[in-house]
C-alpha cells in the first residue's frame, strides 16, 4: 500500500481500497493579484502545504488522503488589478459540489473542505451544506485560519505583524518566505499601510459592501508587507498544520463510516 497522503499519486484501485475508510481534504484557494511582491498562487501554496503537512500529521491515527488544490476560485473583488484569474460565485460554489459528488462516487463518505481564500469561505460553507442535503456523507468545511485561529493568535502570536489573515501584508508574505522565497519580489516590497492587530476571537459582524469600493480599486494589499519573516512563516504553518490535522482526526473519529 503506498505511504502518500496524495489522491492524485494513488491508483484507481488503491483508492477504491481506501475511500470508504478514509476522510477526503478538498483544498480550495485562488489565483490572484497579491500586492505588487507576491506570486499570483501564494493562496494556493500556502492552502497546499498546510492540507499536506495536516494530513501526514493526521495520517498517523487516522486515513486521510489529500485531492490536489482547487486553484481557481472567486476573486472577482480584485479586478481590475491584472493576474486574477477568477470564477463566478455560482461556478466556484457548483465546482465544489460537483468533486465533492466526485469524491462521493469514488467511495469517500467523509469530506473535509479547507480553504485557503477569503473570497471562497462563504460559497464552500454554502457547497457543503448542499452535498449534506443531496449525498450520505459526512462534510465539514473551514478556511484554515478560521481552524487554527486560537493557536494563531496565543501560540504564534500571528496578529503582531500585521492583520489575520489579511491580504498580501506580513502574514502572508511571511508564508511564501517560508515555502517559496524565490517568489518574493523584495525590490517590490511596498510601503507600511496602517491596519493591524486582532482581536483573540473572531467576531461575525454583517456584510457591508461600500459602492464602487473593492480591493482591486486600492493597492492591493494590508499592513505592513516589509515586516514579514521566513521565521514568522514557518511557525504560522506549523501552528496551522497541527490545528487542521487535529481537526481532521476529531471529525473522522466523530463521524464513522456511513
Amino acid at each position: 500500500m503506498p505511504s502518500t497522503v496524495l489522491l492524485a499519486e494513488l491508483t484507481r484501485e488503491h483508492v477504491r481500497e481506501l475511500a470508504p475508510r478514509a476522510t477526503a481534504v478538498l483544498p480550495t484557494a485562488a489565483v490572484e493579484q497579491h500586492g505588487p511582491h507576491l506570486p499570483l498562487a501564494t493562496d494556493t501554496f500556502a492552502c497546499t502545504a498546510v492540507c499536506q503537512r495536516a494530513a501526514e500529521l493526521a495520517s498517523a491515527d487516522v486515513p486521510v488522503l489529500v485531492a490536489p488544490t482547487l486553484p481557481y476560485g472567486f476573486s472577482h473583488h480584485h479586478l481590475p488589478h491584472p493576474g486574477v484569474l477568477t470564477l463566478s460565485s455560482a461556478t466556484f460554489a457548483q465546482v465544489v459540489r460537483e468533486l465533492g459528488d466526485s469524491l462521493y462516487r469514488s467511495g469517500f463518505r467523509r469530506l473535509v473542505i479547507v480553504n485557503g481564500h477569503g473570497g471562497n469561505d462563504e460559497l464552500i460553507r454554502i457547497a457543503a451544506r448542499d452535498l449534506a442535503n443531496e449525498l450520505h456523507m459526512s462534510i465539514a468545511a473551514a478556511s484554515y485560519w478560521t481552524i487554527a485561529w486560537r493557536a494563531l493568535v496565543t501560540e504564534a502570536d500571528a496578529g503582531r505583524l500585521g492583520q489575520l489573515p489579511g491580504h498580501a501584508g506580513a502574514f502572508e508574505t511571511s508564508l511564501v518566505l517560508a515555502l517559496r522565497p524565490e517568489l518574493v519580489d523584495r525590490a517590490a516590497l511596498p510601503p507600511a499601510r496602517r491596519g493591524g492587530g486582532v482581536p483573540d476571537a473572531q467576531r461575525l459582524e454583517p456584510a457591508v459592501f461600500r459602492a464602487g469600493v473593492r480591493l482591486g480599486t486600492g493597492p492591493g494589499y494590508n499592513d505592513d508587507p516589509s515586516a514579514a519573516t521566513a521565521e514568522a512563516g514557518q511557525r504560522y504553518l506549523d501552528v496551522i498544520s497541527r490545528a487542521v490535522a487535529a481537526f481532521v482526526v476529531d471529525f473522522h473519529r466523530r463521524h464513522p463510516e456511513a
